[in-house]
């Protein structure tokens, strides 16, 4: 899941510096690297060195990444279609406790997506 938030950003912003993406997905710069470095060998991205400062590298998507990615929005966008149904099938008062429980577990993800959370080790 990682790699293809990954070519979302790059979808949206490409070419980009590896320490441009880093923000983006809330990761350590050695996480987003070693995800490129996957992508790449994928063939879904390419890297450069950046025209504008030698010492840095930017990343591309590749039109087979752009593929990939839209294949992976189409097929994303069926499960959403397929959960909207299925909640459909729920009777009124399961879809309001749904409904009350989103913003506790809206809540939850962003605490998940804090840096350092879940790394205590004591």
């Amino acid at each position: 899941m990682a790699q293809v938030e990954l070519l979302q950003v790059l979808g949206e912003h490409s070419p980009a510096h590896i320490s441009d993406l880093t923000p983006h997905r809330r990761l350590a710069p050695s996480t987003v690297s070693g995800l490129i470095g996957r992508i790449v060998a994928a063939g879904l991205v390419v890297r450069d060195v950046s025209p504008l400062d030698h010492r840095a590298c930017v990343v591309t998507l590749t039109d087979t990444g752009r593929e990939k990615l839209a294949a992976w929005t189409r097929a994303h966008e069926r499960r959403m279609d397929t959960g909207l149904d299925a909640l459909d099938a729920l009777d009124a008062s399961d879809r309001a406790a749904i409904a009350d429980a989103l913003p506790a577990l809206f809540r939850l993800a962003e605490h998940l997506g804090e840096p350092g959370y879940g790394t205590d080790l004591g």
